[in-house]
């Protein structure tokens, strides 16, 4: 606001460390994740996040307080479908992968997408330089053993998903507002849930896995929200959207500290890659969003 005090440093710091903590609650909420797996596998621990995250964000955001005259229920349904998808493939993607690379992998779907609706050249070296970046996280390191196939399948259909999501979600939330996100939940809940009964029964319910699953919930949704909602009025969109592009930089540190997942000095590069074109291709959208 002209002729106002300016922010105190600390106040203006307060925005970027709430999405930093977003991005990296995110990034250990999947690490946590995989306690469930001996249990009920990555199929029962999506659903499992999916159910109560959608609980979550219903009683947090409480959509029908503004429910709107003329809902859009084919784009809340791609939406939902989308989400279910994005979730479910990147929790099977990471049952053979190391964080890490699942995540690396999956940010090629809005990467992609952000190059292809993009009328600059520009984008197709940033796409260029995460394609370099891939291959060094899966086929330039011959000494760590080849990754398997069927993970990084999983991780490009979780990236496909992602890109659906960006696509479908801008129509969502004009129609839902806030609430679109929640919603969106409980429309992937009613998907994915179901599966994750068919492989394990009332067992996916087991009293002594809620607690994980409720963590893994929180880490995953609540908390974030949380943050995000603080930052987004606080931050400008390229940079919100910049701060967010460090996912997989985060995804390799929790897979290092908490899964033991040790990546070799190529396959950092490779994420160090994917992060910069990440940036790169926000950065270079100025005219397309608000410095």
């Amino acid at each position: 606001m002209k002729g106002g005090p300016e922010p105190a440093a600390g106040l203006a710091l307060l925005p970027v460390l709430a999405v930093v903590g977003s991005t990296a609650c995110f990034q250990f909420g999947a690490a946590f994740a995989k306690g469930l797996y001996p249990s009920v596998g990555p199929i029962g621990a999506s659903a499992l996040r999916i159910l109560f995250a959608a609980l979550i964000l219903l009683v947090l955001v409480r959509p029908w307080r503004a429910w709107p005259a003329r809902p859009d229920w084919l784009a809340l349904l791609s939406l939902g479908t989308c989400v279910a998808g994005a979730i479910l493939f990147f929790y099977l993607a990471i049952a053979h992968l190391p964080l890490g690379i699942a995540i690396s992998i999956q940010s090629l779907g809005p990467l992609t997408l952000a190059a292809c609706m993009a009328k600059r050249a520009v984008h197709l070296l940033w796409v260029a330089l995460a394609g370099l970046g891939i291959w060094c996280l899966v086929g330039a390191d011959g000494a760590k053993g080849a990754l398997e196939p069927v993970g990084l399948l999983f991780a490009l259909i979780a990236a496909a998903c992602w890109a659906g999501y960006i696509l479908c979600g801008r129509r969502v939330a004009t129609s839902f507002g806030a609430g679109g996100a929640a919603l969106s939940l409980c429309v992937a809940a009613l998907l994915v849930v179901p599966v994750g009964m068919m492989q394990n029964g009332v067992g996916l319910f087991a009293p002594a896995l809620l607690p994980l699953a409720l963590l893994v919930a929180i880490l995953s949704a609540a908390i974030p929200l949380s943050l995000e909602l603080y930052a987004l009025p606080r931050l400008p969109a390229r940079n919100f959207a910049v701060l967010a592009s460090l996912e997989p930089a985060f995804a390799g540190l929790a897979g290092l500290l908490m899964l033991d997942e040790r990546l070799s000095a190529i396959q950092l590069a490779g994420i160090a890659m994917v992060v910069t074109a990440s940036m790169g291709s926000v950065m270079s959208r100025r005219k397309a969003m608000p410095a």
